[in-house]
């Protein structure tokens, strides 16, 4: 195990070295000049070459990489261009608010999605299995955007049970997170339905129905264990597509999170920024996939790694 983990980190190294080149690449393909927008628009041609040489981006694009890089392995990313702060304290005054609300959606999106998929499974074909489906697929099919605009104009404007915008308080968190959480929950139903479907049909499951073992505990003790390894999987990735994809809920809801400050990164041409909050979702998305295989061991302890 300790070998393995040792590879998996030695291995972010090429990967966050990859994906720091693409995005410094990307970013500077985003139409805008950051000195026009840092200067504002009523600045002189002078001001924003002043404001371009104090942003580096004069000096010729090898140049700007070579110093973006040497600033990274010192865990320096550079000063916002819209707030004149240290990106790191950008985000870290941004990472807790999104890191609750997707604990939050994540909550309620698994426990509901697993419990639906387990019963769609149990009663496959049957008329709860069919509901449960039915609400999967309006689940994925739903836009976030849409989905989060009908609850405020419902439980916010119409019946003022909860704040539209969060203040710190757990009624701000219900809409953002059953906004977020809603894709999520029915992927899980689908998910875990077709594994316990196929786990259903295995052997060692008639068997013990055959020796008398009550359905509950078949389920339970037989069938939860062996088919969580294929949903601990999904659970995994949708962490990370919950943690890096926030961006239209917080915006929708004016979370003050990571996606909001990547948006306004955006609009800002904000580079260090972006650069940064990039870097920061897809080592994100490896730590969990490196969680989710340590998870594999957990549940079932006959997988060794090499």
């Amino acid at each position: 195990m300790l070998n393995f983990l040792a590879k998996r980190l030695l291995g972010l190294l090429p990967t966050l070295f990859i994906v720091a080149v693409l995005v410094f690449l990307f970013v500077h393909l985003l139409p805008g000049d950051p000195a026009r927008l840092a200067a504002g628009a009523e600045a002189d041609e002078a001001t924003v070459a002043l404001v371009r040489a104090d942003l580096g981006l004069d000096k010729p694009l090898p140049q700007q990489l070579v110093s973006f890089f040497s600033k990274v392995v010192h865990f320096d990313f550079g000063m916002s261009t819209r707030s004149k702060r240290p990106v790191s304290t950008e985000i870290a005054e941004r990472f807790m608010p999104t890191l609750w609300l997707t604990l939050a959606s994540m909550v309620w999106a698994v426990v509901f999605g697993m419990a639906i998929g387990i019963v769609s499974a149990v009663w496959r074909n049957k008329w709860p299995d069919r509901i449960g489906m039915t609400l999967a697929v309006s689940g994925i099919s739903f836009p976030a955007f849409a989905l989060g605009m009908l609850l405020i104009e419902i439980f916010s404007v119409k019946l003022g049970w909860l704040p539209i915008v969060g203040d710190g308080s757990w009624q701000s968190y219900v809409l953002p997170s059953l906004t977020l959480g809603a894709a999520v929950a029915a992927v899980m139903a689908r998910f875990t339905r077709a594994s316990f479907v196929e786990v259903l049909g295995e052997d060692f499951v008639r068997t013990a129905r055959a020796n008398g073992v009550h359905e509950p505990m078949v389920i339970v003790k037989h069938c939860l264990r062996n088919a969580m390894i294929p949903v601990v999987t999904m659970m995994g990735l949708q962490f990370g597509f919950l943690l890096g994809g926030s961006i239209v809920v917080e915006k929708v809801f004016n979370w003050p999170g990571l996606g909001r400050l990547l948006v306004d990164a955006v609009e800002m041409r904000d580079y260090p920024v972006i650069q940064a909050e990039v870097l920061l979702f897809s080592l994100e998305f490896i730590v969990i996939n490196l969680v989710v295989d340590v998870l594999y061991a957990v549940i079932n302890p006959t997988i060794r790694f090499k």
